[in-house]
């Protein structure tokens, strides 16, 4: 009997945006024109290194109570790269979301990995979001079962159209929370035992916190606004 992949892209569990998050986003000022665009957007779901400046594009919220656990050491999450340059950051983020390792790595150990990624300013820092990610102790359990890991390839990043035109209309208004909106696509490979595997083309539109003179941060997956 042939068994299918309990796929795990780290990006097709999108998680929706409280309306506290949303208001929150707006009264910062940094989406702007896009906010409108955004608010009208409940889900988050997305079909899932560089210089000492910050680049244009706004969104995002924060690390939430969902009790990130501690276990020693993150398995095979990487650690956050000390990145100054938002799309360069958002592309490792990317990556990083798109990558795991069930063989060496437990779910409380993903999230862990993932949770370090994030703003350490609760005011923007959506961790529901990106926690929302990773599938559910039962199916993670059973993807360790057949060994699934998977690796990523980064095609591209880009500020979305809407980002860089709200910021060319209010460049002033990155600078309360410089945080970057980016989008990035990419490849992910996934495998299994006995020689299973898939493939499959990935796009995750992040909020990227990147303030002067300090390296970046994951702040949120973000509603998709692409273009």
């Amino acid at each position: 009997m042939r068994k299918r992949s309990l796929s795990l892209s780290l990006s097709s569990y999108g998680v929706g945006w409280s309306a506290r998050q949303r208001i929150a986003i707006v009264s910062v000022a940094l989406l702007l024109a896009i906010a409108a665009a955004v608010a009208l957007l409940t889900g988050g779901g997305n079909s899932h290194q560089a210089p000492d400046t910050a680049a244009p594009a706004p969104t995002d919220s924060p690390p939430s109570p969902e009790a990130v656990p501690k276990p020693s050491g993150s398995g095979s999450v990487p650690k956050p790269p000390q990145i100054a340059e938002p799309v360069a950051y958002a592309k490792a983020a990317a990556r990083m979301l798109w990558s795991y390792d069930t063989r060496d790595t437990s779910r409380d150990q993903q999230l862990a990995g993932m949770q370090a990624w994030m703003t350490s300013e609760p005011r923007y820092a959506d961790w529901a979001s990106v926690a929302g990610q990773v599938p559910d102790p039962v199916l993670w359990s059973r993807m360790a079962d057949q060994d699934q890991h998977a690796t990523a390839r980064v095609t591209e990043g880009h500020y979305p159209g809407a980002f860089k035109q709200a910021l060319a209309e209010d460049p002033s208004a990155i600078t309360k929370a410089y945080i970057y909106v980016v989008t990035v696509n990419g490849k992910q490979q996934i495998a299994w035992k006995k020689s299973g595997g898939g493939a499959g083309e990935r796009a995750v539109t992040l909020a990227v916190q990147c303030r002067p003179n300090q390296h970046c941060t994951l702040a949120a997956i973000a509603p998709s606004v692409t273009q």
